[in-house]
């Protein structure tokens, strides 16, 4: 991890974030009101969109928590919470697992990597910075 003044406070954010995610992807699809047929038609065109895009962000979020030499290390850890998350999907039984949102997933993640090593990588020391400079 990065020397943060604030490290404490970056890893509980981490942990609400991941635990945000795995929430949202275990939550039930029928949680609004429409047909089964309607829903699942929808997510056919989106679900692998919305994997990629939360992997993005998760992918950058941890890459401005890391130094670069570790940009290995959060991807691999991304793709094992992807993993994880298919698995719970798959106990659950109301939503399924597939291989296509943990490639939807792995994309995200070099996505994310590409957006920090041009230049989004250690973003919160520059967040910390801005608050040092805001409060004197």
């Amino acid at each position: 991890m990065l020397d943060l003044r604030y490290a404490r406070a970056w890893r509980a954010a981490s942990i609400a974030l991941l635990l945000g995610v795995l929430v949202a992807t275990l939550m039930p699809v029928i949680w609004f009101d429409a047909s089964r047929t309607q829903v699942a038609g929808w997510l056919a065109h989106v679900d692998k969109w919305t994997h990629l895009l939360a992997f993005v962000v998760l992918t950058v979020w941890f890459a401005g928590l890391y130094r670069r030499r570790s940009y290995w290390r959060v991807a691999l850890g991304l793709l094992a919470f992807g993993a994880l998350i298919e698995l719970c999907q798959r106990a659950v039984g109301y939503r399924s697992a597939e291989w296509l949102d943990l490639a939807a997933d792995a994309a995200g993640i070099v996505a994310g990597l590409g957006i920090a090593l041009v230049g989004a990588g250690g973003w919160c020391q520059r967040v910390e910075a801005w608050l040092a400079a805001r409060t004197g």
